[in-house]
This record gives C-alpha cells, sequence and structure tokens, in this order.
C-alpha cells in the first residue's frame, strides 16, 4: 500500500495533534512568563523618574493573579483534553488579546509603553494555527485597540491615568495615524507569523511521514530478521555479538538476548572470521551438549559515521553479518548422494564382469560335472580326483548363486502387482525347500496363514523374498531343533488404509542390536559362506511394492522379519 493512499488521521495519528497539544502548553507557560517579567517591569516602573504611566501596584498584583488563574484553568482544561485542540487555541488567542488589551488600557492607552504585547498572541497564533490563527490575532488586536483609542478620545481612562503628569491629551488624527500604523503592523506580523506557522506545519507533516516510513521499514526488518530460518548475528570489529535473530535459538540453544554483548569466539569457536570462502563449516556444541554441524557465511559491511578523525575524513565502522545454519542432515543427504553415485557406477561396471562370467562359470561347471561322473564310476582309480571335482562343482554352484543375486540386485526386474493368495505360495515354497538336499529334515514350520488370505503384489518376487528369509533364518537355528514361524495378519492405519503384515520368525540367536542398522545393506553378512546380498535384494523387492521390511526379536528367542505390504491399488499403479 502506497503512503498517498492511506488516510491523513491513520498516517499521522498522534503526531500532529500531541505537537499541537504541546505547543498549546508552551504558549501558556510564555504567558506566565511574559505577564511576570511585566509585573516585574511595571514594579520597577513605580519610580517617577521613568517617567511612565503603571497601574497601581494593588492594581497590578489584582491583573497578574487573573491571568494566572485564567491560565491554570487553561492548562487543566489542555490536560484532559482529547481533540478540538484547535478551537482551544483559537480561544487562547482570543484570551491573550484581551489580557494584552487590558494591559495597554490600564497603562495609559495610546501612551502605553506595552503596546508590543499585541504581537505575543498574533505570532503564537499564526505558528500554532497558519494563517487563521495569525488573522484572527491582529484582527481582534485591531478592533480591541480601536476600542482602546475611542475610550481615550472620550475620556474613558482611568483616574489614576488621567490625573498622571505623564499623560497627555493625543489629538484625534494622532490617534488614527496610531491606529492604522498598528493595524497594519498586527496584520503584517499575522502574515510573516502564518508563512511561518505554514513551514513549521510543512515540515512536521513531511517528518511525520518520514517517521511513519522509517518506522514501518524497521517493523518490516525486525519480522523478517526474528522469522528468517537462517541464524543472523552481527558483529563490531572487536569481534562482539551486536544482535540475533530468533533462528539463531534454534541453532545454539541461547536466547538472543544472551548472546547480546558477548564475543563470538566464546559461542562459536569453530567460526573462522579471516575465511573468505563463499562456503564455510565448522562443529559446534550446544547449550545442552548436542553436536552440530554449522554452515556459516560471511559478510562485511562498511557504514559510514558522524565521528571524523584527525584528518578531517569520517570514520566507518566496520560490522560483520554472519548466516548460521545446520548443514549436518544436508550434509549426510550429500555423502549419500556421493555414495550412491558410486555404487550405481560399481554396479554398472560389476553387473557386466557379472554377466561376463555367467558363461565361462557355465562351461566349467559343465566340464566338471561330466568329469566327475566319469571319475565317480566304479572303475576309477584316483578317489582324491574326485573329491576335488566335487569341490569344483560345488563352488561353482555357489558363485553361480552369488553372480544371480549380485544381477537381481543391480538390475531389479519391474515389479508387476496382482491379487493371490498367500497360503498356496507358502506351501509351494515348504515344498521346494524340502526338496532341497541341504533342508533339514528336523526343522518344523509352523504356517499360521488363512486359507483365504490374499496380497496385492508380484508373486514371482515375493517368492523369492520369503524364499531368501527362511533360508536365511534357517542357519542360525539350533542344529536338531530348528523351528520356524510364518504368519500373516492385516491392521488398519490413517485414513482408513489396510496394511499386510508377514511374519518369518525362528528359533535362532536373533539379530545384534548393533547388526540390525547394517543387516540390510548390501554385502554385509555375518556369516562365512553368505554374500550380504539376500535381504539387501529383499529390501528392495519389498520397498519396489512400496512397502518396507522390519526385524525384531521374536517370541521363540530368535529374529522375526515382519514385511509390511499395502493393501489394494497403489497410486502409481
Amino acid at each position: 500500500m502506497k503512503i498517498s493512499t492511506i488516510p491523513e488521521t491513520q498516517l499521522y495519528p498522534t503526531s500532529l495533534g500531541d505537537l499541537l497539544k504541546r505547543q498549546l502548553f508552551w504558549l501558556l507557560l510564555l504567558r506566565i512568563v511574559l505577564y511576570t517579567l511585566i509585573t516585574v517591569i511595571s514594579l520597577i516602573l513605580l519610580d517617577e523618574r521613568f517617567e511612565a504611566i503603571v497601574m497601581p501596584p494593588s492594581l497590578l498584583v489584582l491583573f497578574t493573579l487573573i491571568v494566572y488563574l485564567s491560565t491554570i484553568v487553561s492548562a487543566f482544561t489542555l490536560l484532559h483534553l482529547e481533540s478540538e485542540f484547535r478551537r482551544f487555541g483559537f480561544i487562547q488567542t482570543l484570551f491573550d488579546v484581551v489580557f494584552a488589551s487590558m494591559l495597554i488600557y490600564l497603562t495609559g492607552g495610546s501612551l502605553s509603553i506595552f503596546s508590543s504585547v499585541y504581537f505575543f498572541p498574533i505570532i503564537s497564533g499564526g505558528l500554532l494555527i497558519p494563517v487563521k490563527g495569525g488573522l484572527i490575532g491582529a484582527a481582534a488586536s485591531t478592533i480591541l485597540f480601536a476600542l482602546i483609542l475611542l475610550l481615550e478620545y472620550f475620556g474613558y481612562l482611568p483616574d489614576y491615568v488621567l490625573l498622571s503628569r505623564f499623560y497627555e491629551e493625543v489629538a484625534l488624527f494622532a490617534n488614527i495615524r496610531q491606529f492604522g500604523t498598528m493595524g497594519l503592523t498586527f496584520f503584517l506580523g499575522a502574515f510573516i507569523s502564518a508563512m511561518f506557522g505554514t513551514m513549521l506545519r510543512s515540515t512536521t507533516r513531511e517528518l511525520s511521514s518520514t517517521k511513519y516510513d522509517f518506522d514501518r521499514l524497521s517493523l518490516l526488518y525486525k519480522k523478517i530478521f526474528d522469522n528468517i530460518a537462517t541464524g543472523i548475528l552481527t558483529i563490531n570489529r572487536e569481534g562482539v555479538i551486536t544482535s540475533a535473530n530468533n533462528a539463531t535459538t534454534a541453532i545454539t540453544g541461547q536466547s538472543p538476548t544472551d548472546l547480546l554483548g558477548k564475543e563470538l569466539v566464546t559461542i562459536f569457536p569453530g567460526i573462522d572470521l579471516a575465511s573468505s570462502s563463499p562456503r564455510n563449516a565448522c562443529d559446534f556444541e550446544r547449550h545442552d551438549r548436542q553436536p552440530l554441524r554449522l554452515g556459516y557465511t560471511l559478510t562485511q559491511l562498511h557504514s559510514s559515521t558522524d565521528s571524523t578523525a584527525a584528518d578531517g575524513h569520517p570514520q566507518t565502522e566496520d560490522v560483520t553479518i554472519i548466516t548460521l545454519k545446520d548443514i549436518g542432515e544436508l550434509e549426510r543427504l550429500e555423502n549419500q548422494m556421493r555414495q550412491a553415485e558410486k555404487l550405481a557406477a560399481i554396479g554398472m561396471m560389476s553387473a557386466s564382469i557379472a554377466h561376463d562370467f555367467r558363461n565361462p562359470l557355465a562351461a566349467i561347471s559343465g566340464s566338471a560335472q561330466v568329469l566327475a561322473e566319469e571319475l565317480g564310476s566304479s572303475g576309477s582309480s584316483q578317489p582324491q580326483n574326485y573329491e576335488l571335482t566335487k569341490i569344483i562343482l560345488r563352488e561353482s554352484d555357489r558363485l553361480a548363486n552369488t553372480i544371480t543375486n549380485f544381477l537381481k540386485f543391480a538390475r531389479p526386474e519391474n515389479i508387476k502387482k496382482d491379487w493371490f493368495l498367500l497360503r498356496p505360495l507358502v506351501e509351494e515354497l515348504l515344498q521346494v525347500c524340502r526338496a532341497d538336499k541341504k533342508w533339514p529334515a528336523t526343522c518344523s514350520v509352523d504356517l499360521l496363514v488363512d486359507d483365504t488370505f490374499r496380497v496385492w503384489g508380484d508373486e514371482k518376487q515375493l517368492f523369492g523374498v520369503l524364499s531368501q528369509l527362511l533360508q536365511n533364518a534357517l542357519p542360525f537355528c539350533p542344529r536338531g531343533k530348528e523351528k520356524l514361524e510364518l504368519s500373516s495378519s492385516t491392521i488398519c492405519v490413517a485414513d482408513n488404509q489396510e496394511l499386510c503384515l508377514i511374519k518369518i520368525s525362528d528359533n535362532g540367536r536373533g539379530v545384534e542390536q548393533a547388526e540390525i542398522k547394517n543387516i540390510f545393506e548390501p554385502f554385509y553378512t555375518t556369516r562365512s559362506d553368505g554374500t550380504g546380498l539376500g535381504l539387501a535384494i529383499a529390501k528392495q523387492v519389498i520397498e519396489g511394492h512400496n512397502g518396507s521390511i522390519a526385524v525384531e526379536k521374536s517370541e521363540m528367542g530368535g529374529a522375526c522379519f515382519t514385511l509390511i505390504l499395502p493393501l489394494g491399488l497403489d497410486n502409481d499403479d
């Protein structure tokens, strides 16, 4: 909003009114001072050597008391006045004209030495209320002065004036000449005071407008400074903190008022004020001992001051602005991005190498299998070669499985979701597992899945995830007492969304708390024969289904892996 469009009463709500009220108080004070001086002067002029007409002491005291009492009443009225200051100013101007006329009439009329007192209400009225105040004072002074001259012409003056040896009768034309001269002087003074009053009013208006703009900008600056999310500090050339915004509290744990006046090095010892780098970082420990990683920038400002050096040149005050931000999370994300880029590059290269390994490995495995069949015949005389060939076959199979898992992780298959029954899938999975020679016959599996329980996902990929979790749990179970449990359930969360929970539990030794955050990382394994890719692939598949996987301690004492999958069509399907 532009200032020109704001109403005057809103733009200057109290400035002009308060200024006029203060000026009226000054007027009343000056009236007291003026008539006190007149009283003192009149008492001095009682000596006939001064050849001046003055009021008798008793009348002088009465006149002064009248002026004092009227001024006190006016001041009391002004103190409780909330508006109508201009009208009050007009009334006081007329009072001053009346007091001046009474003084002049009682001190000799046209021969009074106090005729210049008329200029007090004229000038004060012109300054208080430009143009109108001065003109009213001049007009009233002219009229009352003319009335005094008429009373003097007809002899209506106090007896002590007529009997005074200093009194002389003035001719009619002399009174007319004096009236014309004084009237012209009165209006000239009114116009001069009106000119200065207008200038004063204009200056006051400009100052009020400037003050309004300054206050508004100061308020805007303060709001921006206090509400900006970045911490901002300013220090002087001695390194003392001169200002701090509210965001600094969240960073330091100290309120801005606690920071003011302290040296920067005592609060932020890691900040290097000599650094010219656009991006800086340092370690910081909060008041509550919480470590933070702070990013900061330095900006120096040079603001001229009114003080001057010995050579006459203005001195400058160096101000340094420091912006602070907690970049711990940002650095962590940057490191993750760099790590992800490295892994992506390594993955692409490794996937290509692994793909090239498969064909030679297949040839080695096939040749070893033929050789094993020949050496395993009953007529072979070299049994040690047969055992060596079996080692080649076993390690070839393990290497082939590792390459297959790696390619699955590096190049995940597209997910094709559909509804399927979970129990038939698990029964098929258990049938495949039990057909494997490595699956112990002592292993018991409790299947707690309802026949009608349905899952929304890629049946083939979830088959692999469940197989991986079962195969991964088996080696940790006690030999000869292996026990597994697979259960399913649904839960309802916010917005009435249903989630599918599939749990695989075992009676093994469980997962250590320190290992939980690492077991889903690629190539992390605690098994001597493990590749560290099985759980990473499982997590990748589940997250591809917009789900999650978690591990905790099971009721059987071992580990419990929980798959959480959304039930229903996803937004991206």
